[in-house]
């Protein structure tokens, strides 16, 4: 079998899967947030942290509970950090500096997951599993709650109750990602992924030295770190870690958590607000993007110039020998696309070109089908400024759900679709400039200018990956990063809850013969065409100096 045959057919069994999964789990969440009972073990948790699960939130509390939750994660996954050498179970580390342990807690409390420490050489037992596994559910949890809210702003009229942030919180962890972990954490094990609380032991014999590695609870940590689209892996090789990744089936498994729940949300959404053919026409919006991305990148891994690549097959440099070209292209945009950050081979050791399509990928917005719960209201938000175009194209109000798009609900829009590239290219622009943080670029050129530009893209879209050419561990990337995620992960969510209440406050609009369908194909082309015109304009003078300069050079 070829390998571009082996690609197509993975390809092919991923679609297959998804699209199983995709109405029981997307009618199961929808269930979850809907229903008015709470389980036993939910009613101890509200009991311990003092809230009341049936009070209904405007936004401003419902955003007051995201950044006070946030915060205090924070301090606390900084303070363990900061005691790692004073704990048991620490494998004899020391503490974390205080720059790279402000950056990790930033990073996977915004489900960013940025790592600039080795993470087999960095973090013991306590804070891998009581303080970064912690955070992979409970961050994706927050970025869950969100999109219901904001889909209850769709749903809801009259009103400017969008449900209960510390329900909506408990019940994404215990009711969807534990179950979904628990299950993908047993088939990784038995796929070889490793599950212990082993210390420090030696491999063999290695150039007149020995390999050391430490144990760990990995294929649970795995199974979250996928699901929940974080992305932080247990060992620096991340998913190229034959710990992490055993072979081609736990490959394939991966993917598939990536894309799963961010996917089945769009049924989600259809559910809730009472019109499944709305959440098909931004699932077929997704769809579009990330097979069109999936493609484009495995043909420009695939294609062959020189004999070289002949033999190989392809541009293996880089990449894991059991992945192949095609697994690791689907593997590198399904991470990309979505805010996950797994790697399971190195975006700079990519092509040109393909290393340009990871940065673009990102640079969508995170939204086909992006993160857990940020890939919907992301995408929704860019639906608000399709509608609005087409409004602006016929002369008519937009409408989306039967709400008015009017000037309040396009200004929270605009806001959030400026913030991120805002804080990409600025930062990037600050970094390129300065003498110091050139230093750690191990190129030159436009591929060093790659460098620096995904660290930032990557930072402020909260997606984790790094082009693995950068030596990002200085107090100028550790500062900058950090802050880069925060306000890349935050400031978009006060927006979206902003929006959400402006629109749970309106009265339904009946649909009339000028009204445009959203549901219909024509939408799903104009959303797609939005999203790649408003990408490209913001970013394209960015790209060619970099990736497009590099890949037309090459």
């Amino acid at each position: 079998m070829s390998s571009v045959l082996a690609g197509v057919l993975q390809l092919l069994a991923l679609i297959a899967a998804l699209a199983l999964a995709y109405r029981p789990l997307g009618d199961y969440m929808a269930k979850v947030y809907s229903s008015d009972k709470h389980l036993r073990v939910e009613k101890w948790i509200y009991k311990g942290i003092g809230a009341n699960p049936n009070a209904q939130m405007r936004w401003p509390a419902y955003l007051r509970g995201v950044l006070a939750f946030s915060a205090v994660s924070v301090l606390f996954l900084y303070v363990l950090q900061r005691v790692q050498g004073s704990l048991p179970g620490s494998l004899g580390f020391r503490s974390i500096d205080p720059d790279q342990a402000f950056n990790t807690a930033a990073s996977f409390v915004t489900n960013t997951n940025w790592q600039s420490y080795y993470g087999e050489q960095a973090m013991g037992h306590v804070v891998q599993t009581g303080g970064l596994a912690v955070q992979n559910f409970v961050s994706a949890s927050v970025g869950i709650a969100v999109a219901v809210a904001l889909v209850r702003g769709f749903a809801r009229s009259r009103t400017g109750e969008l449900g209960n942030f510390w329900s909506d919180l408990v019940r994404g962890t215990v009711r969807i990602l534990l179950p979904i972990s628990v299950i993908a954490a047993i088939v990784l094990v038995a796929c070889g992924a490793i599950q212990n609380f082993s210390g420090i032991h030696s491999v063999g014999q290695f150039m007149g030295g020995s390999q050391q590695w430490n144990g760990g609870a990995v294929a649970s940590q795995e199974a979250i770190k996928e699901a929940g689209t974080n992305g932080g892996g247990y060992f620096n090789a991340n998913s190229a870690h034959p710990f992490e990744n055993p072979g081609p089936f736990s490959n394939l498994l991966e993917i598939f958590l990536i894309l799963l729940i961010p996917f089945a949300l769009t049924r989600t959404f259809g559910r809730m607000v009472g019109s499944l053919r709305q959440g098909y026409a931004i699932l077929a919006t997704m769809v579009t993007i990330w097979i069109g991305f999936t493609v484009l990148m495995m043909w420009t891994e695939f294609a062959h110039h020189g004999p070289a690549f002949h033999i190989a097959g392809g541009a293996m440099e880089g990449k894991e020998t059991r992945f192949g070209v095609g697994g690791s292209s689907i593997f590198a945009v399904a991470t990309t696309l979505t805010s996950t950050g797994a790697v399971d081979s190195f975006h700079s050791s990519f092509t040109g070109l393909g290393g340009g399509i990871t940065l673009l990928s990102m640079q969508l917005g995170e939204i086909a089908p992006g993160g857990t719960g940020s890939g919907l209201y992301g995408i929704l938000i860019m639906a608000i400024i399709a509608v609005f175009i087409a409004g602006l194209m016929v002369g008519r109000t937009p409408e989306y759900l039967g709400k008015k798009i009017g000037t309040r609900q396009i200004k929270f829009a605009a806001c959030y679709i400026l913030i991120t590239p805002a804080l990409a290219l600025v930062f990037t622009a600050a970094a390129m400039a300065l003498p110091t943080p050139g230093h750690s670029m191990t190129n030159s050129g436009a591929h060093g200018f790659s460098e620096i530009l995904y660290a930032y893209t990557s930072g402020a879209n909260n997606n984790g990956s790094a082009f693995a050419g950068l030596n990002a561990d200085t107090q100028w990337f550790n500062t900058t990063i950090g802050i880069v995620m925060l306000l890349g992960r935050f400031l978009p969510m006060v927006f979206v809850l902003a929006l959400a209440g402006s629109l749970a406050e309106q009265k339904p609009i009946p649909a009339t013969a000028g009204t445009l369908r959203t549901e219909k194909p024509l939408f799903t082309g104009l959303l797609v065409g939005a999203i790649l015109i408003i990408t490209g304009l913001t970013y394209f003078p960015a790209l060619a100096l970099g990736p497009l300069a590099e890949g037309l050079a090459s």
